[in-house]
C-alpha cells in the first residue's frame, strides 16, 4: 500500500518510523514532513496539510491508499470530508467530528448531554460578563480557549489580574471556558476506532508544564511516558464503563462516528476519572512513547481500520515501557530562534533508544538545523520505567545544539 503521513512534527516521524517497519508499505510519503521523516520516507515538502485540494489531487495522482492525517488544524479544516468525497482511505474525522476537540464548548456540551464525568464550566463570549464573573470569584479556575491552541490555550489560575488578560485575549477572537479547578492526576488514554468498534491503547501520562516540578507556563508538551504504574486494571475498567462506552454510544447517537484516534485526557480525582478534553488524533509527545509499543504490523492496523475490521485485529503489545523526553529551543514556549545547527544527535539502537525529529530541516549543504520550539523527542526503551527514564536521560544530554533544553523530572512523580 500506499500511505501518505499528514503533517511535520514528532508525532509524524513516530507515524512514518512506524509504517516504514510494514511488510505491507510499497510507498511512503510525508507532507511536508522534517529531517527526520526525509530519512525513511519521501518528503513532500511543498505540499501543506492545510491546503486541502492540493493534499487531494496529490493523492489522486499518486493513487495513494491510506492518509494518515497527524495534527489537528486540517481534521478541523475538513481534509478528510474533502478525501472521502474521492473515495481516498483516510485515518482521521471529518469536520463534524472534529469539533469534538476544535471547539471545547462543543465538546463540553457533548459530555454533559451524556452524562460522561467532567469539570462543570461556564461559557463565555462577553468581556464585560467574564470581567463580572471573574472579580466575584473565590479561588483557583481553569480558563480554556475554544478553538484549537496546540495545547497552550489553558490557564489554571486564582490571580484575578492574570486571569483578565488571559481571558480578555481570547474574547478578541474565541469563546472561552471558565471551569472548576479539579484536584488528581492526569493520565492519557488512546483508543483506536473504525467506526463500530475499538481497541484501547496502553495509558500515558504527559508532562505539558515548562519546568520542572510541574511549574511553568503550558507547552505542546515536554514528554511522556508509558505505560501509567498508577493505572490499575480496576481503575480502566471503571474509565471504559464511566467515561469511554458512554462517549462512543453518544457518538454513535449524534452521527459523530469516524475511522481514527480518540484520545481521553483524564483526570482521577477523588470522586473517580474526569474528562477534561477529548483530542481526535494521536498526541505529541505521546505517540513518541505510544508507538513503540505496539508489536503489530501497523500497515495491518491501518488497513484493519480503513476495512472496519478492528473487532477481529490481533492487536499485540509490547510488554516494554517507554519515557520520552523532549528537547526543546532556548525561550521555548515563548519566542525562540531557529535554524540553529545541530552538532550532535545520539546513534540509535531500536531496541533501546529512539530519537524522532520535530523541528528539523536540512539546508543546502545537508547540515540538520532547528526548526521550531519543541526540536527532538528521545525516547528510552525497557523492560521497567526506572531503566527507560536511564536511557533517555542518557541519551538527552547526547543532543546538541546552542541553547538546547529539556525537563530532568520527566515521570518521577509515578516512580516514587
Amino acid at each position: 500500500m500506499k500511505v501518505l503521513v499528514l503533517g511535520a512534527g514528532a508525532r509524524e516521524h513516530t507515524l512514518a518510523w512506524k509504517f516504514s517497519k510494514s511488510k505491507r508499505i510499497s510507498g511512503l510519503f510525508t507532507a511536508p514532513g522534517n529531517a527526520g521523516t526525509g530519512e525513511i520516507s519521501e518528503n513532500i515538502s511543498g505540499l501543506d496539510p492545510m491546503d486541502i485540494e492540493n493534499v487531494v489531487n496529490f493523492c489522486r495522482e499518486l493513487k495513494i491508499n491510506i492518509v494518515f492525517v497527524g495534527p489537528e488544524a486540517p481534521l478541523a479544516a475538513g481534509v478528510v470530508d474533502a478525501l472521502s468525497s474521492y473515495n481516498i482511505p483516510v485515518i482521521g474525522p471529518p469536520r463534524e467530528a472534529a469539533k469534538l476537540e476544535s471547539s471545547k464548548a462543543f465538546s463540553k456540551s457533548f459530555m454533559l448531554r451524556h452524562n460522561i464525568p467532567t469539570a462543570s464550566a461556564r461559557e463565555f463570549s462577553s468581556k464585560r460578563e467574564y470581567q463580572s464573573f471573574i472579580y466575584r470569584l473565590n479561588g483557583k479556575v481553569v480558563v480554556k480557549k475554544s478553538g484549537l491552541a496546540s495545547g497552550k490555550g489553558v490557564l489554571e489560575s486564582d490571580n484575578r489580574e492574570e486571569l483578565l488578560r488571559f481571558g480578555n485575549s481570547i474574547l478578541d477572537s474565541d469563546l472561552l471556558l471558565v471551569e472548576e479547578f479539579l484536584e488528581g492526576w492526569e493520565v492519557s488514554i488512546f483508543t483506536i476506532t473504525d467506526g463500530k468498534s475499538y481497541l484501547f491503547l496502553p495509558p500515558c501520562a504527559d508532562f505539558k508544564k515548562a519546568m520542572d516540578g510541574d511549574r511553568g507556563p503550558n507547552t505542546g508538551g515536554m514528554g511522556a511516558i508509558c505505560p501509567v504504574p498508577a493505572v490499575s486494571s480496576e481503575l480502566l475498567r471503571e474509565i471504559e464503563l464511566r467515561i469511554i462506552e458512554p462517549t462512543f454510544r453518544g457518538m454513535k447517537k449524534e452521527g459523530l462516528t469516524y475511522k481514527g484516534v480518540l484520545y481521553f485526557g483524564l483526570i482521577i480525582t477523588d470522586e473517580g476519572p474526569k474528562v477534561l478534553e477529548y483530542n481526535v488524533r494521536f498526541g505529541d509527545p505521546e505517540t513518541q512513547v505510544l508507538l513503540p509499543l505496539i508489536d503489530s504490523d501497523f500497515g495491518d492496523l491501518a488497513d484493519a481500520i480503513i476495512q472496519e475490521k478492528l473487532e477481529e485485529f490481533p492487536l499485540i503489545i509490547s510488554d516494554n515501557s517507554a519515557v520520552g523526553v523532549v528537547i526543546a529551543s532556548g525561550g521555548y514556549p515563548g519566542k525562540y530562534k531557529k535554524n540553529i545547527p545541530v552538532k550532535n544527535i545520539p546513534r540509535c539502537n531500536e531496541k533501546e533508544l529512539l530519537l524522532f525529529h520535530a523541528s528539523t530541516i536540512k539546508d543546502n549543504n545537508n547540515r540538520l538545523l532547528t526548526n521550531g520550539g519543541r526540536c527532538f523527542t528521545v525516547v528510552g526503551l525497557s523492560k521497567d520505567l526506572l531503566h527507560a527514564s536511564a536511557i533517555a536521560y542518557e541519551a538527552a544530554p547526547r543532543v546538541v545544539f546552542d541553547s538546547a533544553w529539556y525537563r530532568n523530572d520527566i515521570g518521577i512523580k509515578f516512580f516514587y
